[in-house]
């Protein structure tokens, strides 16, 4: 299983940055997702449990469901796969946010994917560093634009 982490600092408040990473349905609009279906819903109505469908370049479509567990004080979430189909046989990752004022958040992705084909270990290292950048990116924009 490859390992990457990275981390930015979003000009908005945590409840922002939570916000916007617990809104699953709209992954779609903003990440490099195709759907998003909440399947489970526990305490508070949060989401525990989300469906997704991917492509993954150059490996083809992938279809996982995720396992969704928050730290205390909102302070990020992290995910376990459920069932996997497709290009990807396991994914695992965590959102940390640090609160560094009122207005900046510094968010940390940690991601560990297990592809379901074989693909040479530089390639799926630097696939999921790009994965990683990319979302954080993704995120910020999304965040700081509303």
């Amino acid at each position: 299983m490859e390992h990457a982490e990275g981390s930015i600092v979003i000009d908005a408040p945590l409840e922002d940055v939570m916000e916007v990473l617990e809104d699953y349905e709209a992954y779609p609009q903003w990440a490099e997702v195709r759907t998003a279906q909440i399947r489970q819903r526990g305490e508070g109505g949060r989401a525990t449990e989300v469906a997704f469908e991917v492509d993954v370049p150059v490996l083809g479509k992938a279809t996982y469901t995720l396992s969704y567990r928050y730290a205390p004080g909102d302070t990020g979430l992290s995910w376990v796969t459920r069932e996997a189909r497709g290009a990807i046989r396991d994914i695992r990752g965590e959102y940390l946010l640090n609160e560094l004022t009122d207005s900046e958040t510094k968010v940390t992705y940690r991601l560990a994917v297990e592809i379901g084909v074989l693909v040479p270990g530089f390639v799926r290292t630097e696939g999921a560093k790009r994965v990683i950048e990319n979302a954080l990116e993704r995120l910020k924009r999304r965040v700081e634009m509303g």
